[in-house]
């Protein structure tokens, strides 16, 4: 019997997002992270509910130079030893690379599914920007949006203002 996953976006749902000069950023240090409220209990409640649970980040700023892959999975490292994740994917490329890893493309999601025997029609994506929502949707998962505004152009299955309120509609549905 294939099993039920959450995917989760890495910044903005599972951390704080950093803001430079305006412009929204990954933290680069554990200095910069932060969790957002109610990650833990949030993570915790899924566990407990039987879900696997797997981020899957684009950290596109290692290509473009301005982080190390190093300092990338230093934060990784730290979220998963905290939360007691079993599994972080990082897409470090661009748009313009136009790889299979990168969201809005499925494939880490795809990739985390068969290693792990997950049905994805069971699962949902849990992420802040339309890219995730679209990854989820090319996943063929169900998919949640963590906002308090608008969708931004994104046709979530549901929206929720942070992972905490999210994650009782996902164990509802």
């Amino acid at each position: 019997m294939k099993k039920k996953a959450v995917f989760l976006d890495r910044d903005g749902v599972i951390n704080q997002t950093i803001f430079k000069m305006g412009k929204p950023r990954a933290p680069y240090t554990l200095e910069e992270f932060a969790f957002c409220p109610g990650v833990p209990e949030a993570i915790s409640f899924l566990k407990e509910q039987g879900f696997i649970l797997v981020v899957v980040t684009n950290q596109p700023d290692v290509s473009r130079g301005w982080v190390t892959r190093e300092a990338v999975d230093l934060v990784n490292d730290y979220v998963s030893q905290v939360l007691s994740l079993p599994d972080i994917r990082s897409c470090f490329h661009t748009e313009s690379d136009k790889c299979e890893c990168r969201k809005p493309r499925p494939g880490m999601l795809m990739d985390a599914a068969s290693d792990y025997g997950i049905d994805l029609k069971e699962s949902f994506m849990v992420g802040d920007r339309i890219s995730d929502i679209e990854a989820g949707r090319n996943a063929g998962c169900k998919t949640i949006l963590i906002s308090e505004h608008d969708t931004d152009g994104a046709s979530p299955d549901h929206m929720a203002p942070s992972l905490l309120m999210a994650s009782s509609w996902i164990v509802a549905n």
